[in-house]
């Protein structure tokens, strides 16, 4: 019965406990667990669509930065925290400035370029007001 009951429902083990106790009232769980377990469906089959396809991360050539700015509150006041990684190299540089303007955005990235010891050839922000500082 218990067997018959898991394949037609393919419930799992805890739903088939409580659905079968009330016809079993001394089954346990692990009792359950064993006979299952004992005919080969202790796990369920693995249903098409039921998990995402494993996609690989895209790759990206090495100077591919993404830039981002963030408001840090400190006990001194507001600074904005300029921040660039390498989606490849992971290579981060940040840059703490007490006013976000487009002067310290350029400078910001003129500081980038210095730092990195390879050649920056994409820059990508999904912050506007970045996006629109960095554009100088």
């Amino acid at each position: 019965m218990i067997v018959a009951f898991r394949r037609h429902t393919l419930l799992p083990l805890d739903d088939c406990l409580y659905a079968l106790q009330p016809t079993i009232p001394h089954l346990t769980r692990s009792a359950l667990h064993r006979c299952l377990q004992r005919h080969g469906i202790s796990r369920l089959p693995d249903v098409e669509g039921d998990k995402p396809k494993r996609q690989r991360f895209k790759r990206y050539p090495i100077g591919y930065f993404h830039i981002d700015i963030a408001e840090v509150q400190t006990s001194e006041g507001k600074l904005y925290l300029f921040v660039g990684i390498d989606r490849t190299s992971k290579f981060a540089f940040t840059q703490l400035v007490e006013k976000a303007g487009k002067m310290a955005a350029a400078q910001f990235l003129r500081d980038l370029i210095a730092a990195v010891p390879y050649r920056l050839h994409t820059v990508l922000t999904d912050n506007v007001l970045a996006r629109e500082q960095i554009a100088v």
